[in-house]
């Protein structure tokens, strides 16, 4: 837990307000996945109370209190998220999933149609899963990789840890870090001012939020917890995972904006004056070709704080590469080790999409540090995490106990609220941790994108 705070340049004495309660393994794994969850989530806690202590005026920061239990259900969110009188829709797509080539296994991930079709024209097949699997046995495993990834697809192949370290871009993803602060400018006044003790620590702030998927979306509905104005941005049109959006659009707006065009860059260059931090999860350069470089973005809002992640890190040839949780755990050694302990034949991955949330926490973390920099020492930071760098952190930490059984829903149920959205009412899983005893609460039901208007 050190380790993360000192990568946010927090002052390692503030931990010392941290305190966890709970049993230490709860979710089955080779590696210690309950301790990172608790880890991560008490660091953004931890973060978010002295961002509310430094807008107090405060040299005290509020104790910061982590229940494992909550920690791991919370990793666990989207699993455990239940519709009430309803059905929530499938998380997968039929065609996802690991599939054995003729020399290994390869994971391909097609919850994006777009992906799928990818994936569909590369083996000249149709959306049939034993057509599928039929074509792929036939295949070399890396050679289908590089093609469905050349064809614009996500794929991934089971590789060790020992392979990963030598393979031309694991070189250099096992140095990345899970998160860290890039200072950029100084002498910035902030955008946001002082607050009340009763007011929460975000109240006020107003985030721009290009994300999709868990990670990013984790971050800014987490920020959202503690008083954030989050204002979620996608294209007209855009289909995100039906199964994530009642999870990870709960406490925010959701309007679709086309900022390729001249008037959407218009109405983003508005939004982005009046913001006072952008997340955003697309891969590096994709904002640079529709206008908006940094140096863009710095002259539009020189006090802007800029969040962002990736898959496989910000050095070499994969930084550019798409990326998901699950497929980041077959190229690290995160699945092979796995199934090697569980003596299992097929890949074995982790009990929760954890490289997802703890980059999510992570950045929201980062988040609110950057937001205290500025705020105190007028400083502004760019924040950037990566999912291959959460792996590193398991990869390397302390194992875990994988011969535990995963805990059946209801042991969760402490960390459970019932909720209501757009859908129908749920059952979820509250946004986890204490300051000094104030829990994080959403204020906006969860809703379809492009529900609310372009605006703050």
């Amino acid at each position: 837990m050190k380790s993360y705070w000192q990568f946010l340049s927090g002052h390692s004495d503030d931990l010392h307000q941290i305190s966890f309660s709970g049993p230490e393994k709860i979710l089955p794994s080779v590696f210690d996945v309950s301790g990172f969850a608790s880890d991560v989530i008490a660091i953004a806690n931890l973060a978010t109370a002295e961002l509310k202590a430094a807008r107090m005026n405060s040299t005290k920061i509020s104790s910061v209190k982590v229940d494992r239990v909550e920690a791991c259900a919370a990793f666990r969110s989207e699993a455990l998220l239940k519709g009430q009188g309803w059905e929530i829709p499938a998380a997968w797509d039929p065609i996802a999933g690991d599939y054995m080539t003729a020399n290994g296994w390869i994971r391909l991930h097609t919850n994006y149609s777009y992906h799928l079709q990818a994936v569909l024209n590369v083996l000249k097949v149709s959306a049939n899963r034993e057509e599928v699997s039929s074509k792929v046995a036939s295949l070399n495993s890396e050679e289908l990789e590089k093609s469905v990834v050349e064809a614009g697809g996500c794929a991934a192949v089971l590789r060790d840890y020992q392979s990963w370290q030598t393979h031309f871009h694991g070189e250099y993803a096992v140095q990345e870090l899970p998160i860290f602060l890039e200072k950029m400018s100084s002498h910035q006044k902030p955008a946001f001012g002082a607050i009340s003790s009763s007011e929460k620590p975000l109240s006020g702030i107003r985030v721009l939020d290009l994300t999709r998927v868990i990670a990013g979306p984790e971050c800014t509905r987490f920020l959202s917890s503690q008083g954030a104005d989050v204002l979620r941005i996608d294209p007209h049109g855009f289909a995100e995972v039906a199964a994530l959006l009642p999870e990870t659009t709960v406490g925010k707006r959701c309007a679709f904006l086309d900022i390729s065009t001249s008037d959407g860059k218009k109405v983003f260059e508005a939004l982005l004056r009046e913001a006072h931090v952008l997340v955003h999860g697309l891969r590096p350069g994709a904002l640079d070709k529709l206008g908006f470089t940094r140096e863009r973005v710095s002259q539009i809002n020189s006090s802007l704080v800029i969040a962002t992640m990736n898959a496989y890190g910000w050095h070499g040839p994969w930084k550019h590469r798409r990326g998901f949780d699950s497929l980041v755990q077959m190229s690290t050694g995160i699945a092979a080790a796995g199934a090697l302990a569980k003596n299992s034949s097929k890949p074995y991955p982790l009990p929760a999409q954890a490289l997802d949330h703890g980059t999510g926490f992570l950045l929201a973390a980062g988040v609110c540090r950057a937001l205290t920099e500025l705020y105190k020492n007028r400083t502004n930071c760019f924040v950037k995490g990566s999912l291959v760098g959460a792996a590193n952190i398991l990869l390397k930490g302390p194992s875990g106990n994988i011969h535990s059984s995963l805990p059946e829903a209801s042991y969760f149920e402490s960390a459970m609220i019932d909720d209501m959205t757009y859908w129908g009412p749920v059952r979820r899983v509250r946004p986890p941790g204490e300051i000094d005893g104030e829990k994080g609460q959403w204020i906006i039901p969860a809703a379809p994108l492009g529900t609310a208007k372009a605006e703050f």
